[in-house]
Formats: C-alpha cells, structure tokens, sequence
C-alpha cells in the first residue's frame, strides 16, 4: 500500500507541473516549493492547514498557543496557494512555508530543520511520511475540528495505510459524536468532542468586525442581501432576483476574483453594478456591488439582512458560519450534506436549500417579503453559532496539560 500511495503522490505531483504550464495556480504551487528555503529552528510548534478556509478554522488555537507559549516559535505551513500567498505574511506565526511534497525525505529534512515539540493540523490533510516522521521522533501530533463520515477511505477495506495514519495521530480534537465513534470502531480511542473551532472564529469576528464605511454608505440604509463565494452557477441565478427587488442593495461577492470573470458577472448585470475597486467615483444610486478582491467577505456580512452562500451547485458549499454569527438567514444550493453546521442550520430553520432558480426566487421572496420570519430566522442562526462555542478552550486545556 505505501508503495502505491508513493506512486500516487509522484503522479499528482506531475498532473500538477503540467498543469503549472497554463494554470498559475499550479504554477504557485510548484515554484513555491521548489525556490523555498526552510531555516532551522529550536522547539517550534508547527500548525499546518490545507488553505485559507482551514487556516481561518484553526485560528482561534494557532493565536491561544501564540499567547500561551510566546517564547516558542511558531511555524506555519499551507497545502494551497490560495493559504499561503494570503497569508504567508501573518504576524502569527514567525514563519510560514509550503509543505514540501510528502516523500520520506522531504518530511525527515523539513522536521529536522525546524525542530517541532507538537505539530497541530486542522480537520483534513493526512500525510503518510510527515505523520510516520513525527511519530518517530516522539512528537505530539493533533488533530483539530477533525470530522468523519463513513464513505471516507480510512474505513473501507482497502484504507489500511490510511488507517496508520489515523493511529499515528497523539489526539483528535473532533467535531461530533459521530466522528468520534467511526474512530472508535476501527480502534482509535484518543478521540474528545471539542466541537468545531470555526464557531470561536467566527464568533469572535462578529463582536469586533472591521467597520467598512464605503459599504455602509452603499448600504444607505436599505436592506441588503449578500451573495458570498459564489461560482457562476450561483450567479446566474441571482440575475432575475437582482432585478426583481429594486429596492434591496446587493453585494456579490466571486469566489474567482480574476478581471475576466469579474467583467463577465458587470456584463450579466447589463453593466448596472459598481466594482468595488472602483468605489471611490461609482453612482451609489445602483442596487448592486461587485467585490473584486479577495479578504473582505468575513467583515462585509455585518451589513447583511440576507446571506446567499455558493458552491452548493458544485464540490459544496463555502463559509455558512461567517453569515450566521451576524444573524441572518442564509440560503446555498443543494450540495451541503459534507457540512454539518449547514445541516444544522437547515434543521432550525434557519437556513434553506433551493434546486434552482424558480426556488431561489420563492424561498428569497419569504425572507425579504416578511421581516418578522426573516427577523425570526436571524435570531436563530446567531443563537446556534453563540451555543457552540468554547472549542479552542477544550483544546488549549489539553495542550497546557501536557506541555
């Protein structure tokens, strides 16, 4: 098995460099790695996180552990570009990297050079050769906001290295119940039910939002319906309700921000929109703004009534708590079965899940058209998000007792 799965990461290794020939993505992904240079530390801790989304999960630990043991340096490291080029300036963390391609030699050099006394990674990435290293070297790995479902490859017949990995793991800090008996039943009992440190982020990021003047005077005190992450098969569907309430403002904020597809999306809207690069000089008498930049979404839900979140025609929906800590209603597509708190959400009638666009127009329409259900709605999304805090606290009591 490990000789397939070596064979695996060689494969994914070289669809990625041809793909770096056309795609810049894969071109940060490769070259990233290949001009890095890795310094040598004493006693780091390391976090490691896929992307942006888990970086953003694992956030509340990776500032509680800065605070908790501030002479220890941190290190942080990212699977995607889409994590490291935003966030490989962080101030919390003393460095941050490109996690070498996972060979049994890039994982024994990478943890020789930089020492670490616990390595904390967030809810995915399983890494057979970096988690063997660690073990090896006697050191502490956890796993946070870890979540599992039956159809995962660790529990079929053929996941016996994934298997390993999973009991190469010190700890799992898990999100539910469920999780924690699918472990259990393949014999891995180092499990606790800390919820999902996403809660304490988002929560945390509700109390003290970054006030953005430019999109309360868009706002003019209207009501606002904001359409985050989305892919164009959201925005196709958002066209027709767009136009038919004048009188809400709306904020659409792409997953893909690239000039091609922000022109596309001001065509579709018959160029009645203001981009938000260009804010400064734009008619605030138009109903509807085009964020054409990465990094405001989290800030920009706090001058939301409604909250439309994409993907849910593609892999999956994006972010739901980000909207729900505010207080809204939220809507997304049918693609939310991966997402427990969406789940959740739907289940209290808090969220709702249209097919396609007769739908979004009908389940929209009950929430714009009648303030008391949609008031009723809010209340609740920012009560569950509120209720399910107190994750990271659960975490660092564990850490601090043993390190």
């Amino acid at each position: 098995m490990l000789v397939l799965y070596n064979i695996g990461i060689t494969i994914y290794y070289t669809l990625v460099y041809i793909a770096s020939v056309y795609k810049n993505k894969a071109k940060m992904w490769i070259s990233g790695r290949k001009n890095q240079q890795v310094n040598p530390l004493n006693s780091s801790i390391w976090f490691h996180f896929a992307s942006l989304g888990e970086f953003e999960q694992g956030r509340p630990v990776l500032e509680a552990v800065k605070k908790q043991y501030p002479s220890q340096p941190i290190v942080v490291t990212f699977f995607s570009p889409s994590g490291y080029e935003v966030r490989k300036n962080t101030p919390l963390a003393d460095a941050v990297y490109y996690l070498p391609l996972d060979r049994a030699a890039n994982a024994q050099k990478f943890i020789a050079t930089i020492n670490p006394v616990m390595a904390i990674f967030t809810k995915y990435e399983y890494w057979y050769h970096y988690f063997n290293e660690l073990h090896n070297r006697h050191v502490p790995l956890y796993i946070i906001s870890g979540i599992f479902r039956p159809n995962q490859v660790f529990f079929k017949w053929y996941g016996g290295l994934h298997l390993k990995m999973l009991k190469l793991v010190t700890w799992f800090f898990v999100q539910d119940i469920d999780s924690k008996h699918l472990l259990h039943d393949v014999g891995v009992t180092s499990v606790t039910i800390s919820g999902d440190t996403r809660f304490d982020r988002v929560w945390a990021n509700a109390q003290l939002p970054k006030a953005l003047p430019e999109i309360a005077k868009f706002k003019n005190g209207q009501k606002l319906f904001i359409a985050g992450s989305t892919w164009p098969a959201d925005e196709q569907l958002l066209i027709p309700l767009i136009k038919q309430y004048p009188e809400w403002k709306f904020i659409i904020a792409p997953h893909e921000t690239s000039a091609n597809h922000i022109n596309g999306l001001f065509g579709m809207l018959n160029k009645r929109a203001i981009k938000y690069s260009e804010i400064g000089t734009a008619n605030f008498g138009l109903n509807t703004l085009i964020i054409d930049n990465i990094g405001m979404l989290s800030s920009l839900y706090q001058y939301a009534d409604v909250a439309y979140i994409g993907g849910g025609f593609g892999v999956g929906i994006h972010n739901t708590l980000e909207a729900a800590a505010f207080g809204m209603p939220i809507i997304f597509g049918p693609n939310y079965g991966r997402f427990k708190e969406a789940k959740d959400l739907v289940g209290l009638n808090a969220a709702f899940s249209i097919a396609d666009g007769e739908e979004l127009l009908s389940t929209a329409a009950s929430l714009m058209d009648d303030a008391q259900f949609r008031e009723g709605c809010a209340s609740i999304a920012k009560k569950y998000v509120e209720e399910n805090t107190g994750a990271t606290a659960a975490i660092l009591k564990y850490i601090k007792e043993r390190h």
